[in-house]
């Protein structure tokens, strides 16, 4: 598995703009889907606009934790950061509303923001481990997570695009 699936996403941008334009650009996307809109899923086994903001929120949340979990781990032990199963998670998301999954990327997607304006280039370069990709840097989440927005972002595109 490679180090970063979503560099591809990224390319070479700054992924500081990214994570930072994510929530207005989900909410310009969806503001104005019906509950029916958001809650259709495309094609059968494909996941609703609902279900990818859900999985926004889910990730954020895990981003959250690899972040402090990185920079908490002593410098001589880099921290292991756990893998998760997606598909697992997408199971249970046909429980989550679109608004509610928003509100609770956005707040913690702020809370994330607040928390890399305090990181500095050396806390960039704290090493961590990825059990499945490998050992990466603080920076490499970040970058992570501007891909994964960026991969997200096209996905609602798409699926609003004639609405």
């Amino acid at each position: 598995m490679e180090l970063n699936p979503y560099a591809k996403y990224l390319d070479s941008r700054d992924p500081i703009p990214v994570v930072t334009s994510t929530s207005e650009r989900i909410h310009a996307l969806t503001g104005r889907l019906s509950t029916s809109e958001a809650n259709t899923p495309p094609a059968p086994g494909k996941w609703s606009v609902s279900n990818i903001v859900a999985h926004l929120a889910d990730t954020e949340m895990v981003f959250a934790f690899r972040l402090r979990q990185t920079l908490a781990a002593p410098g001589e032990s880099p921290a292991i950061i756990q893998p998760f199963d997606q598909e697992a998670w997408a199971q249970r998301y046909a429980v989550y509303n679109l608004e509610p999954a928003f509100a609770l990327f956005h707040a913690t997607r702020n809370w994330n923001l607040l928390f890399l304006a305090t990181v500095s280039q050396d806390d960039r370069d704290r090493p961590t481990t990825h059990p499945e990709r490998g050992d990466m840097k603080l920076w490499t989440i970040v970058e992570t997570m501007a891909g994964h927005d960026i991969n997200h972002l096209q996905q609602l595109e798409r699926l609003t695009a004639h609405r």
